[in-house]
């Protein structure tokens, strides 16, 4: 067993009385590739924030290499040894990379910026890393991996025993991550600790030594990935037993549309780079389609694009035949789209608006601002929707974000049956709402498929897709990789392809 290097213990945090960490211990061994997994909200970026002096622990202890420690600071941490990389690479485009491997620390003659040694430095901390690039070069003239590669270098310059990275290779394609696989498996045989979060499975398998998954605010499981197989892991981050999710759908209960009724959407081949790979789908009225996967696996990505919020670079898209451009969600809406998002506070509600105004939005927005929704016709149609969803308070003048979590949600649901749209896409309907709503929710729209709706719906809730879903698409590092239809769709089948590599191809696509 290698020493340990970084350990923490029992610790807690929590924000205005609500708990996110419970308890959580974690530990890092030198000369080890930790990666620290986890679905929203699990806590990884608060334990991060704790142990990089971001934030202050409530309870626990902290100690590294045997010695116990609480950086009051992100400076502070560093001067101990522990430094931080963030997805979103905090360096300065405009100056050099040695001005950015040396900011703030620039060695000194006289008083003044010694240019030439620094120069001469970080030629050599470049040249340690093999990292292919001019000191005196502005850092905009590289690409985000190499600019990764040098925040990187700065970080272990400037600690030297833990490095903490955050979604390293989000934006990096297959050849810009093995780069920096190798850079990082060189820190590691050097010694140092390296801490990944990251969502991407294959890569976990590819690059970690253990792996330490959260849920909840707690710590659920620690173990060696080479002692781990992807399903138990998959269980893990889930919170799901796969000895006891068995239970299939009876049979002639599973929700199905008419095996001849013809598709009228059609996406062939479509995709974009960088976020999610091309897939082929078609969904028929009266169904609903349900999108599984864990997180960073391209379940919002594959609704973007859908949408038109996000372009494509391949492919094609049809509707009832016809070849469809979807280039932006006003066209989408035109086409008989709706789309309710995941980050109903941010992307969905408009807060200072009323209950009215925010119902009538999307129908406002089809029919242009050139020609608004007579008040008349706005009051009509909230009163419709408060009264057929039980939105409460059923005041159309009280400001949205006074409403409760799950009237929120079914206030965004009104906004798109007002516009009577022909294919739905749910991205997490039920997050965050409480127990009632959740019911009303799975209840509406398994009346909307009824009433012949195509939809599709995105959920981490995996018992969900199974009540409601006639197909269900699972996806894994960005790629669609299974199609599970009529007795093939249960909890443990659907955990068991998340498992599966993100490179396979779909089976099945219709």
């Amino acid at each position: 067993m290698r020493d340990e290097l970084l350990t923490a213990r029992g610790i807690d945090k929590s924000f205005y009385g609500v708990k996110v960490l419970d308890g959580v211990d974690f530990t890092l061994h030198g000369a080890e590739i930790h990666a620290l997994l986890g679905e929203n909200g699990a806590g990884k970026s608060t334990l991060v924030k704790i142990l990089t002096g971001a934030y202050r622990r409530d309870a626990g202890h902290m100690a590294l290499v045997g010695a116990e420690v609480e950086p009051r600071s992100v400076a502070e941490a560093q001067a101990l040894g522990i430094g931080t990389v963030y997805q979103e690479v905090n360096l300065l485009d405009n100056l050099t990379v040695a001005e950015n491997l040396y900011l703030g620390r620039q060695p000194r003659r006289m008083g003044l910026v010694d240019h030439r040694r620094m120069r001469r430095d970080a030629a050599a901390l470049l040249a340690r890393y093999g990292i292919a690039a001019d000191p005196d070069e502005t850092l905009s003239h590289y690409s985000v991996a190499v600019r990764q590669i040098i925040a990187i270098a700065r970080a272990v310059d400037l600690s030297g025993k833990v490095l903490f990275l955050d979604e390293p290779t989000a934006s990096l394609d297959a050849r810009e991550v093995q780069a920096l696989f190798t850079v990082l498996k060189q820190l590691r045989d050097q010694g140092l600790g390296i801490v990944i979060i990251t969502h991407f499975l294959d890569q976990v398998y590819q690059i970690a030594d253990r792996v330490t998954v959260l849920r909840n605010g707690r710590m659920v499981g620690s173990r060696a990935i080479a002692e781990l197989p992807r399903r138990d892991l998959v269980a893990l981050m889930l919170g799901r037993d796969l000895a006891e999710a068995t239970a299939h759908r009876a049979a002639g209960d599973a929700p199905l549309a008419a095996p001849d009724t013809p598709a009228a959407f059609q996406f062939t081949d479509y995709g974009k780079r960088g976020s999610i790979a091309p897939f082929d789908l078609a969904i028929r009225p009266g169904e609903v389609v349900g999108i599984a996967g864990l997180l960073g696996s391209g379940r919002t990505e594959t609704a973007r694009l859908m949408f038109g919020i996000d372009r494509p670079d391949s492919g094609s898209a049809m509707v009832d035949g016809l070849p469809v451009a979807l280039t932006s969600p006003e066209a989408a809406i035109a086409q008989g789209f709706g789309m309710c998002p995941e980050e109903r506070k941010t992307d969905g509600i408009v807060g200072d608006l009323s209950l009215r105004q925010n119902i009538v939005l999307a129908l406002q927005a089809r029919r242009g601002w050139a020609c608004p929704v007579p008040r008349r016709e706005a009051d009509a149609i909230a009163a419709r929707y408060i009264k057929a969803l039980d939105i409460r308070p059923p005041d159309p003048d009280r400001p949205i974000k006074f409403l409760s979590g799950g009237n929120q949600q079914k206030a965004i649901l009104a906004r798109w049956l007002a516009t009577d749209p022909r294919l739905l896409i749910l991205d997490e309907p039920t997050r965050g709402i409480d127990i009632g709503a959740h019911a009303e929710i799975i209840a509406l729209i398994q009346q909307l498929r009824a009433d012949g709706m195509a939809l599709v719906v995105i959920s981490s809730e995996i018992e969900e897709l199974v009540a409601y879903a006639t197909r269900v698409i699972v996806l894994s590092d960005r790629h669609h990789i299974r199609e599970l239809t009529g007795d093939q769709i249960s909890a443990q089948s659907i955990v068991a392809a998340m498992a599966l590599p993100g490179d396979l191809p779909a089976e099945g696509a219709a």
